[in-house]
């Protein structure tokens, strides 16, 4: 496998990226020679960032998709490939930066379900009432979201929004993989209580 570009005269032109190398040695590489982390960037920013957006809204999302890699950049000595994937690496300095803007993230989502709680005025009024009743469980939803303990809310968004398996949750956040399972479940369980109408119990 080549690991560069080279011209016809066999003049190195810079890394050439193999969509078959690995993401640590991707990283591996780097602290040798910074270009191989751009392919890193490449990789995973978009969705990185689409995960941040999610969660804190376009600007949060564009600052802590970028932080992330400047940090991971800074950080690429230390990453150890025996805790875990660069993936979940990535998404745990994600979701921890997420956390400096906790306040921002539920403002966000009780602001979300203000919006959806205010009426559909039309014409249509079964299509009103259709939209009536979505946005009352977006409501529900939305709410139930800020209400999450923060702990339970980071598992169950970097399982449905940032699509990591349940080890490499576990690898992100730093936790038991058990711990992922129990909180995972108590959001979920939270979250149908929400959209079925039932009082949560805290």
């Amino acid at each position: 496998m080549r690991s560069e570009c080279t011209t016809d005269e066999g003049s190195r032109v810079g890394p050439k990226v193999e969509v078959d190398i690995d993401d640590a040695e991707l990283l591996r590489r780097s602290r040798l020679d910074a270009e191989w982390f751009a392919t890193l960037f490449d990789r995973y920013f978009t969705a990185l960032h689409g995960y941040a957006a999610r969660r804190l809204g376009g600007a949060g999302g564009d600052d802590v998709a970028a932080e992330t890699f400047l940090i991971a950049f800074r950080r690429r000595e230390s990453f150890d490939p025996g805790r875990g994937t660069v993936r979940a690496w990535l998404y745990g300095i994600a979701t921890n930066l997420v956390r400096e803007h906790r306040r921002a993230e539920e403002r966000g989502y009780r602001a979300n379900a203000r919006v959806a709680a205010e009426p559909a005025y039309s014409g249509d009024l079964d299509r009103a009432d259709s939209r009536v009743t979505a946005e009352a469980s977006r409501d529900r939803l939305v709410a139930a979201l800020a209400d999450l303990a923060p702990p339970d809310r980071d598992v169950l968004l970097l399982v449905v929004w940032g699509e990591l398996a349940h080890d490499e949750v576990a690898s992100a956040l730093g936790i038991p993989a058990g711990t992922v399972g129990s909180r995972l479940h108590r959001a979920r369980k939270r979250l149908r209580a929400a959209l079925n109408g039932n009082p949560i119990e805290r």
